[in-house]
């Protein structure tokens, strides 16, 4: 007799094609170390050292613990890996044309936080060791990284994490600090140009001048990744369908607020200031946004549109057709010949418009997508609203509509992940990114040295933590009816964001509306039609309402390239988001199947650090240090 297939529960979905990411496992729990820690991490170097440049990768077996992880970015490979194990390093090593890139690993003892200390390799501080910063040497660049020495069985110090990451091509240093421009040839000079004549060419690209890099999307992706070309010398065009940079932050839903904090949030090369507020309103970034394209003087074209673009093989290059208002009105077309196309339009693809029966039928007030939704009506007191889904933006625009005096009901179709604002602040980024924290770029790399799976190891932790604090707000919701999950292996918010982009709800107000029976929750029943004045259920149910929002995701990225790019592209690159074979997240900030085409995309945070990953890899290309063929 055949076994009926079990459905896969809706907190351990992942992105088609993708993988679920293996839990790591800890080593036994340890005291502090007594030893003199600089003098084991040296150790440790010096040997790690000896066996790459000698070639003798089999002796990484006495370096790496058997459940350690090397995660590299671009310092091995032209590429993102993580390899867990020793016997999945010593065989890429040995498979690799090059041996290892890496020719030289030193301590970093710059400060008291990089220099050799004690760590802990858990989140409750249990299985303690020796960390340090490093910096490395590769056969073309540099940059930092981060181990984490444990003791083994034997009492051996061998690796648990180690990040390896290229920040800078070695003759082609960033333009920044003792690299800054002159910004003047000082001397005699008849008819030369001063800086906004200058500024205003660059911008429009007059002449013969061209981009070298053509950005698709003004939003964080574009912006950072722009930032990055532009200070390693590459001339990089922005170009945005709206009329204003910001605007697809300034067009979302009316009580838009970001939910992550000030700190995490911070752009390349100007941090937010002091003043700014934790969580960042959105026309107020949108705002920022502006001021930022004009400080670091970036060459964005808004109310512009890409017409066409076709690539050609031999030369390496796109030819793309522009159409583009420009601010006196005029409409200007343009045939630009960049070397490489950047789609940051968004992690996410097409909005996830489900097709219901009866959807043409609707006789209300407003049906549509959440990503249309740009505000509850005023003195629409007595008004029935629902809200299909439960994410952040669900939650936000529930509580929009309830504000606004509306009867609220929210559709519940799979469970949520739910944790309070204060556990984002105070347990997950808490030591990281908070006042008074490492400085940014050191924060950065401390996150990125936790390869995912054991940062998914830590959150299963960490969830069990935010689950207690949270308890009454969780109970709470349960009882109203609110069906409430841990996330992919219990792992919570974090792994559900890279492994599918959704499924999570943090927390600023309406959980509390919904335990309140403020707003209603309608769950355990899919909706069956749209009916000319509300919804409709499986189970025979029916609401009645006024306006009907849909927060049901989004689709992948690629169907975003297939909209403005056809088929052909579209069936050549590969998948975006999700995990892949090693843990790494799939086709974004990296080469995607398509020679001279870049998804880009994330949260601020992400986009501040693959931006530079980004641009590396371009200005390799450019250069001819790296090739499209390099693996």
């Amino acid at each position: 007799m055949a076994t009926a297939a079990v459905a896969t529960p809706s907190y351990a979905r992942v992105e088609p094609g993708s993988h679920q990411l293996r839990l790591a496992t800890y080593p036994e729990p340890s005291d502090p170390p007594q030893a003199d820690v600089h003098k084991i991490a040296t150790e440790w170097v010096d040997s790690l050292n000896k066996a790459l440049s000698s070639s003798n990768f089999e002796a990484l077996h006495k370096l790496f613990l058997p459940d350690s992880c090397w995660r590299d970015q671009l310092g091995l490979s032209w590429d993102y890996h993580t390899f867990s194990g020793p016997e999945k390093i010593i065989s890429f090593l040995k498979a690799s044309p090059h041996g290892s890139r890496i020719k030289n690993i030193s301590i970093d003892d710059s400060s008291p936080l990089h220099a050799p200390h004690v760590t802990a390799a858990d989140f409750n501080g249990k299985i303690n060791g020796v960390g340090s910063f490093l910096k490395m040497e590769t056969d073309v660049g540099q940059g930092p990284g981060i181990v984490r020495l444990m003791k083994d069985a034997d009492g051996k110090w061998k690796a648990f994490t180690l990040l390896t990451s290229m920040h800078e091509l070695n003759d082609y240093k960033e333009m920044t600090f003792g690299n800054r421009p002159h910004g003047v040839a000082h001397g005699g000079q008849p008819g030369r140009k001063n800086w906004q004549e200058r500024r205003t060419a660059t911008e429009n690209f007059e002449g013969d001048m061209e981009p070298t890099v053509l950005i698709l999307g003004a939003g964080q992706g574009g912006l950072t990744s722009a930032a990055r070309l532009q200070n390693l010398g590459i001339p990089t065009l922005i170009i945005d369908r709206n009329p204003r940079v910001g605007d697809n932050w300034r067009n979302r839903y009316h009580q838009l607020v970001l939910h992550d904090p000030v700190w995490y949030d911070h752009l390349p090369y100007v941090p937010f200031p002091p003043h700014w507020p934790v969580f960042t309103p959105k026309d107020k970034l949108a705002e920022w946004f502006e001021s930022y394209v004009r400080l670091l003087e970036l060459n964005v074209w808004t109310q512009t549109n890409l017409e066409s673009a076709n690539w050609d093989e031999s030369k390496r290059q796109w030819t793309v057709h522009l159409e583009r208002k420009k601010s006196d009105g005029t409409v200007e077309n343009r045939t630009l010949h960049p070397h490489h196309i950047v789609q940051a339009t968004g992690h996410s693809g097409e909005m996830k418009m489900p097709q219901i029966k009866g959807m043409d039928e609707f006789k209300g007030d407003r049906l549509c997508h959440s990503s249309q939704f740009k505000g509850a009506n005023p003195d629409s007191k007595g008004k029935k609203a629902i809200v299909v889904g439960c994410c952040n933006s669900g939650h936000d625009i529930a509580q929009d509509f309830y504000e606004h005096g509306y009867d609220t009901t929210i559709v519940q179709r799979s469970s949520t992940y739910v944790l309070s604002s204060e556990q984002v602040l105070e347990v997950l980024l808490k030591g990281l990114y908070e006042e008074g924290g490492p400085p940014t770029e050191d924060a950065d790399l401390l996150f990125m040295s936790i390869p995912h799976p054991m940062l998914k190891r830590m959150h299963v932790d960490a969830t069990k933590e935010i689950r207690r604090r949270d308890a009454d707000l969780i109970s709470g919701l349960e009882k109203a009816g609110f069906k409430i999950d841990n996330g992919p292996d219990e792992s919570g918010f974090f792994m559900k964001y890279f492994q599918r982009g959704g499924g999570y709800y943090i927390d600023v107000g309406c959980s509390q509306l919904i335990i309140d029976r403020k707003i209603k929750v309608k769950q355990g029943s899919e909706i069956a039609e749209v009916k000319p004045h509300g919804l409709l259920f499986e189970d025979g149910t029916e609401l009645e309402a006024d306006e009907i929002v849909f927060a049901t995701g989004y689709q992948n990225m690629r169907t975003t390239a297939r909209k403005i790019f056809g088929d052909e592209l579209a069936d050549r690159v590969n998948d975006v988001w999700g995990f892949d074979e090693e843990g790494e997240l799939r086709t974004m900030w990296r080469r995607t199947g398509h020679p001279g085409f870049w998804f880009f995309g994330g949260n601020l945070a992400l986009c501040r650090y693959y931006s530079r990953m980004l641009a590396l890899q371009i200005k390799a290309l450019e250069e001819g240090i790296m090739k499209y063929e390099d693996p």
